[in-house]
């Protein structure tokens, strides 16, 4: 797939979440948003709690801004913890520093946008994200 458009977003959405279900992961927020930051779509399943969105979109949006995903932040944050205070500040707390925040690409590279899930362990809300972008045609393997 090279675009990232509604249609895109509802079913990286919909992967994600059949992704939590097999896996008997806790109740997930997921949002998709585009390479502005703009929200295309999300979902909140019934018995997550009302911040999961809100830090589901810190997790994409921090993802988007720093232009990795959100696994790699933490690792960076916990080697430079002073930096990305500061980033979370200029950030105005939009970016979470826990996997789960996933950049979108292209077969170039090209971001596309960035998914955000949180509601299980980082771990497990990455690997949902990661099966829903391949379910939905994101072949996230191919990232130069």
């Amino acid at each position: 797939m090279t675009a990232l458009n509604l249609a895109a977003a509802q079913a990286v959405i919909e992967a994600t979440l059949a992704s939590a279900r097999a896996r008997a992961a806790r109740p997930l927020a997921v949002i998709v948003v585009d390479a502005g930051g703009h929200p295309l779509a999300f979902a909140r399943e019934d018995g997550a709690s009302f911040a999961r969105l809100d830090i589901a979109r810190a997790k994409a949006s921090g993802a988007l801004a720093m232009d990795a995903d959100t696994r790699v932040l933490a690792q960076r944050a916990a080697g430079n913890p002073v930096f990305f205070q500061s980033v979370t500040v200029a950030l105005g707390g939009q970016i979470a520093f826990s996997p789960g925040g996933v950049l979108v690409r292209d077969a170039q590279g090209l971001v596309l946008g960035a998914v955000g899930a949180s509601g299980d362990t980082g771990d497990c809300d990455e690997e949902c994200v990661l099966a829903g972008l391949r379910a939905a045609g994101f072949n996230q393997e191919m990232v130069p």
